[in-house]
């Protein structure tokens, strides 16, 4: 059995224990809790996601990818140096097996509080210097210290809130079932339904959140440009980063404004040279 295999069972086990009984409370609410339906399933998914935060990087990362301390070094000693200086208080730095499945490269933090971890792809660590690594974690930083990452969780919040209210209204409304021709609405028929005519707000949602999502990567590299140290180290380590993970240099426009979460990497680089040359002026 091959490990992309071993993945997807391993994802579609989860999916069933998770995801079946969540599902299950949802319809539950609708069917039998009345109008306010909608409130309840906010107030229990937003729980659920929050729990998942919590217990992911603990109990559901490690079933896919091996997580192994930072050996000590220049690099550790940097990354725990830099930390304590911008006063992000961190459990411990790793590194994550990530060329089992990819040769891509990434870096991000889990946790909260003082149980912060951050974690490197060993693809990362393998291809960048130190002073590179270093600006790509005062980039992950950077979305913590300027409170991306609450943002984001309060955008998600409420997307989801907008989505089940809306729901609420279409299972509501006999009229829309008419027009499906349904004689006895119910929440399955329901939910079908109200799939396909949410993806245009759904479209307009996410266009907007992805707006807010490229602002957010620009400031967390003018951070990463201001503290790491090494003004243009950021520049060169999104080289590597879109020659390593086969980036698109130049998406057209519409396409980016439509789907891309970060901005494309040559209008991050003008951007990055621009607050280099002002920090070294």
């Amino acid at each position: 059995v091959s490990r992309h295999q071993v993945d997807r069972l391993k994802g579609l086990a989860l999916g069933i224990g998770l995801g079946a009984p969540l599902l299950a409370g949802v319809l539950a609410f609708f069917m039998y809790a009345g109008p306010h339906a909608w409130l309840y399933c906010w107030v229990a998914i937003t729980l659920f996601s929050l729990g998942l935060q919590l217990v992911a990087p603990t109990w559901i990362m490690p079933l896919f990818n091996t997580f192994t301390p930072l050996a000590p070094g220049e690099l550790r000693e940097a990354i725990l140096t830099y930390a304590k200086t911008v006063q992000f208080p961190i459990d411990d730095v790793y590194v994550m097996d990530g060329s089992k499945r990819s040769s891509k490269s990434n870096a991000f933090f889990t946790g909260f509080g003082r149980h912060k971890r951050i974690a490197l792809f060993d693809t990362l660590v393998e291809a960048h210097t130190v002073p590179e690594l270093l600006s790509v974690v005062a980039h992950e930083v950077g979305h913590y210290k300027l409170r991306h990452i609450v943002k984001n969780v309060v955008l998600s919040i409420a997307h989801t809130g907008v989505m089940l209210y809306l729901l609420s209204i279409f299972l509501h409304h006999p009229g829309l079932f008419d027009a499906f021709y349904v004689v006895e609405p119910s929440v399955y028929a329901g939910l079908v339904f109200f799939g396909m005519l949410y993806a245009p707000v759904e479209l307009l949602l996410s266009i907007g959140m992805q707006i807010v999502s490229r602002q957010h990567e620009y400031d967390a590299d003018r951070y990463a440009v201001e503290t790491a140290g090494n003004p243009h180290a950021m520049g060169e380590a999104l080289k590597k980063l879109a020659l390593h993970n086969l980036s698109n240099l130049t998406p057209h426009p519409f396409y980016v404004f439509l789907h891309y979460s970060h901005p494309p990497i040559w209008q991050r680089l003008q951007a990055i040279s621009r607050l280099a040359a002002q920090s070294t002026a």
